[in-house]
């Protein structure tokens, strides 16, 4: 997983949750779970499920979304 991250050039954090304490902590029920959080640390917005299912627009939305939250003051 770290080359494939590196190799990607993510510059964010990866959670690698194999035991899934970190999926019963925050109650998902739906895989994909995809969660925004701002430079204060709070979750600002979140989706369940695949972001593009059925063209849904999820990734477009995330998307703009992030924009919004790094043009926010820290």
């Amino acid at each position: 997983m770290r080359s494939a991250v590196k190799k990607e050039g993510f510059q964010f954090p990866v959670v690698i949750d194999v035991d899934k304490k970190t999926w019963r902590h925050w109650g998902n029920t739906m895989w994909p779970s995809v969660y925004l959080i701002d430079k204060q640390g709070r979750i600002r917005y979140w989706w369940f499920g695949e972001l593009n299912w059925n063209e849904a627009g999820g990734q477009k939305l995330m998307e703009k979304r992030i924009q919004e939250l790094l043009a926010e003051e820290a």
